[in-house]
């Protein structure tokens, strides 16, 4: 008996120890979870302003937190992720990205799915998939909304926000992140309210309303500031300073520049810093201060050594470049400018590589170094064909999507009504079998229907030819401004025959006017891009008025035009010059309740035009006319100068002519007329 108790005592004893050994087990586990989560809370915000600092942090707990449970390991995944894009490491950002989708997928987690969508469309603009970037941005906020993840929610808002801005629209833009702010304010969540207003602030400056931007800049300084959070600060005061810039304040612009580089020294925010350090360079040079700037794009660059950030760096070399050439030192700041237009290359960021290729050539043109200057200008030239054709591509393929999805639409209408009909007549022969008197009021009955669907398809086959007829005008007409495309124009003069010396030598000839808007940047960047393309089709409007019905004008390219004329006598070109100059300049153009007037420059020639016994063959004409638009542009704009013919052919050499034209026309070679636009110049000047 007292063996059986003391067996049941041993045994209750080893329960117990074993039962304490699970609950310090269980509560260990706790702990480490809990140590776990606050671990990752803390990454989490050094992350979103300083990710160098994070990337440590995180691979430091790797080994625990890949086998912590799944809302931690999601969490990870999601920081680390958010850190090496934030380093530029945007193959393992993606990788990472992979990973949090396949997650979500063996888990049901939409949140890890949400997470993981959202890294993918930031790596994918990072990318230059603008597009792409949209799409799986809009997909995620989708999958976020199903969830109780404010955070998440708060973030997917924002990003599907500035996804339509940089779509374009603006007004969807509003509404998504005014949508962002509401829903942060409802949280309570003060590093929440300060993510939404910096995303707004940033839109109302993109609308250029900067007092509605200052206006949400207030209470997001103020939500920053119940944080405690330097990096937040410093964030805003870097949309304090574009938005100072925008309204002529560059005395606060400055100020913001240097509070904000002072808290991300303060923090270690390498990221930021340079990029700071590059907008002090661009703010200096501005200023014309060219010793502040070079000393500040040196830094940027210096700072960017470390980092990969390819955008940075070449605006940095730009900035230096400018700065350089501002001061005399030529070679220097050609060099620095050529190494960021080769990192505008390299990143395939042709808009960007655009501007930078026109800001070069004035600069050039600026210190005299016209051959440098004509070198960009052909550059920017071919950069802006080439993107004014990709944009035609795109409008021509949407078009021809659209009418593929009308079709198929119609197809599937038409299917339908044959099935319909099909149905009818099984109906039929199960109520012939049943009732015969019904037969003549049935046949009478397939009659009608089958004459509505006879005249359904006539009206079809109308539209179809209606929209083949749409089609083919839009392969010849620019989209815009409803003018003939360059590629008409092409197939029209290879369709010429050949010129011949006799033709080229006659009183009555053909002309070509190459025009260029002056000053088109300037309008772009102070009246936005809306008013360039009202500028654009104003134009259009003018030229048809100007010249006459039997006058081919064309869409050259960006904003030139070309005028083809197959008959003008010989001595009425300058006069038709100087028409077109006079009644351009004479154009008011009113956007949005601003008056714009514009000038143009034009290069011009008979056609056809023959050099000796030889007549030119007509590209070789345009590449004329084109020289002599530049040298309209180079000698003060707002003036047409025309080639008129050529010395004695034996002792002139084309291939000369068209290396330096200004040098050929100087040295006699040439006979140029030029056209004044100014009133008070002279109105035409033979040379």
């Amino acid at each position: 008996m007292f063996a059986i108790l003391h067996r049941a005592l041993s045994r209750s004893r080893l329960n117990a120890v074993a039962l304490s050994l699970c609950v310090a087990s269980a509560c260990a586990l706790a702990s480490d979870g809990a140590a776990l989560d606050a671990r990752l809370a803390e990454i989490r915000e050094a992350n979103r302003v300083v990710p160098e600092r994070a990337l440590p942090m995180l691979e430091a707990i790797e080994d625990q937190a890949r086998v912590a449970p799944l809302p931690q390991r999601i969490e990870f995944l999601h920081q680390m992720a958010a850190a090496r894009h934030g380093m530029g490491q945007h193959a393992q950002a993606v990788a990472l990205a992979n990973e949090l989708i396949t997650l979500g997928r063996q888990h049901d987690h939409t949140g890890a799915l949400a997470k993981g969508l959202l890294m993918q469309g930031y790596a994918a603009f990072a990318q230059h998939r603008p597009g792409e970037s949209h799409r799986l941005i809009w997909e995620a906020e989708k999958l976020a909304n199903t969830t109780n993840d404010i955070d998440l929610r708060v973030r997917a808002a924002i990003s599907s926000g500035e996804s339509y801005a940089e779509e374009g629209n603006l007004p969807r833009a509003l509404q998504g992140l005014q949508g962002a702010a509401a829903l942060a304010r409802s949280n309570g969540d003060p590093i929440h309210i300060v993510m939404a207003q910096y995303s707004l602030a940033r839109l109302y400056a993109r609308m250029r309303e900067p007092e509605k931007g200052f206006d949400v800049l207030d209470e997001a300084y103020a939500a920053a500031a119940t944080a405690n959070s330097p990096g937040r600060t410093a964030l805003l005061k870097r949309i304090e300073y574009g938005l100072a810039i925008d309204t002529g304040q560059n005395e606060r612009a400055l100020r913001a520049l240097q509070d904000g580089l002072a808290l991300e020294r303060k923090i270690g925010a390498t990221n930021r810093i340079a990029g700071t350090l590059v907008n002090l360079s661009d703010w200096y040079l501005k200023m014309g201060d060219y010793r502040n700037a070079v000393v500040y794009a040196q830094q940027a660059l210096d700072a960017l050594k470390t980092l990969n950030d390819r955008r940075l760096d070449a605006i940095a070399h730009l900035n230096l470049g400018q700065a350089f050439l501002a001061t005399g030192r030529l070679v220097e700041g050609k060099r620095h400018i050529e190494a960021g237009i080769a990192g505008y290359e390299e990143m395939g960021d042709k808009p960007e590589l655009q501007t930078a290729l026109v800001e070069y050539g004035v600069a050039l043109e600026r210190v005299g170094d016209l051959p440098g200057a004509l070198k960009a200008y052909h550059r920017e030239r071919t950069l802006s064909n080439e993107l004014f054709e990709k944009r035609r591509q795109q409008a021509m393929l949407e078009l021809q999507e659209k009418y593929e999805a009308e079709r198929k639409q119609r197809q599937i209408e038409l299917l339908r009504s044959e099935n319909t009909i099909k149905s009818a007549e099984l109906d039929n022969r199960r109520l012939q079998q049943r009732v015969w008197w019904l037969v003549l009021a049935v046949i009478a009955l397939a009659a009608i229907v089958v004459g509505l669907l006879y005249r359904k398809v006539r009206h079809a086959n109308a539209q179809l030819h209606a929209k083949n007829f749409e089609l083919k005008q839009q392969s010849v007409r620019d989209p815009l401004t409803g003018l003939y495309n360059r590629r008409h124009f092409l197939e029209y003069m290879r369709a010429l025959p050949p010129s011949t010396p006799s033709a080229a030598g006659a009183d009555g000839v053909g002309a070509l006017f190459l025009l260029d808007v002056d000053h088109f940047k300037h309008i772009n960047d102070t009246h936005g891009h809306a008013a360039g393309d009202t500028v654009l089709t104003t134009i259009s409007a003018s030229l048809a008025e100007i010249l006459r019905e039997t006058d081919m004008i064309v869409r050259w390219g960006g904003e030139e035009f070309l005028a083809f004329l197959p008959s003008v006598p010989r001595h009425r070109m300058d006069e038709v010059a100087a028409r077109i100059l006079g009644g351009i300049n004479a154009t008011v153009i009113d956007h949005a309740g601003v008056e714009i007037t514009v000038t143009v420059s034009i290069g011009f020639a008979p056609f056809p035009l023959a050099i000796g016994k030889q007549a030119m063959a007509w590209e070789r004409v345009v590449n004329l006319v084109d020289m002599a638009l530049y040298m309209a542009k180079s000698h003060g704009r707002n003036r047409a100068y025309g080639v008129r013919g050529f010395a004695d052919g034996e002792r002139v050499n084309l291939d000369v002519i068209e290396q330096n034209l200004e040098h050929a026309w100087r040295s006699g070679q040439v006979d140029m007329a030029i056209v004044y636009g100014d009133p008070d110049m002279p109105r035409a000047a033979s040379a």
